[in-house]
């Protein structure tokens, strides 16, 4: 989920089925720290939480992951449900409109992991919500809006156009996870660039924090 600009909006059903319109997906390519950061993982069941449309679950299910793949607006999912369709991946790709800030899964994941995700709910409860849905010795992956001072806002603009409650820090995150249940493997911000559909490129600051439970 990523945003239209730095206004304060409410974050429910309705801003984010407006926000996706036709559901068109800004690349094809799945982000890059998911890539960089599952690269040697033994694929199971994994959680796209906040899965836009579809990008990353697809490139999941490709890879022999069992995906799980929630967003609260439906309209993107029905475009991502055809497009794993036409890949060949529909059975392994459950497709569910529902919002995260009550949904409940019914077991837990070897993989739990989202990008940009932003729930009308503060953010590093979103973060804490979902790390307890991953399986004992899972993964936990959180890719998000690097805060542009280091230090995360409540309201404003604090990374270009994206609203300051829709971004957090690394030490924000792992202050989130129990040192007795967590091991941090990864706590940082990196730079990437996102390639729209029309050619053009974007830059981001995103901060990556990924961990293993015992």
């Amino acid at each position: 989920m990523t945003h239209d600009n730095a206004e304060h909006h409410e974050f429910d059903r309705d801003y984010w089925e407006r926000h996706w319109g036709d559901a068109r997906p800004m690349t094809e390519n799945p982000n890059p720290h998911l890539v960089a950061e599952t690269a040697d993982a033994t694929p199971g069941s994994a959680l796209d939480a906040g899965c836009g449309t579809g990008t990353e679950a697809i490139w999941l299910a490709g890879r022999g992951w069992q995906v799980t793949a929630v967003d609260i607006a439906a309209a993107p999912l029905e475009q991502a449900a055809k497009r794993a369709a036409r890949a060949g991946l529909g059975d392994r790709i459950d497709w569910i409109a529902a919002d995260l800030v009550d949904w409940e899964p019914s077991s837990p994941f070897d993989l739990v992991t989202t990008h940009y995700a932003h729930p009308a709910m503060a953010q590093l409860d979103f973060y804490a919500r979902i790390a307890a849905w991953v399986a004992p010795g899972g993964t936990l992956l959180i890719v998000g809006h690097a805060a542009a001072d280091g230090h995360h806002h409540d309201r404003g603009s604090a990374h270009g156009h994206h609203p300051g409650e829709a971004t957090a820090t690394a030490p924000g995150i792992t202050a989130r996870l129990d040192t007795e249940a967590w091991t941090v493997v990864t706590a940082e911000e990196r730079q990437s660039t996102v390639i729209d559909p029309h050619g053009r490129s974007h830059p981001l600051r995103d901060v990556v924090v990924r961990a293993v439970r015992e």
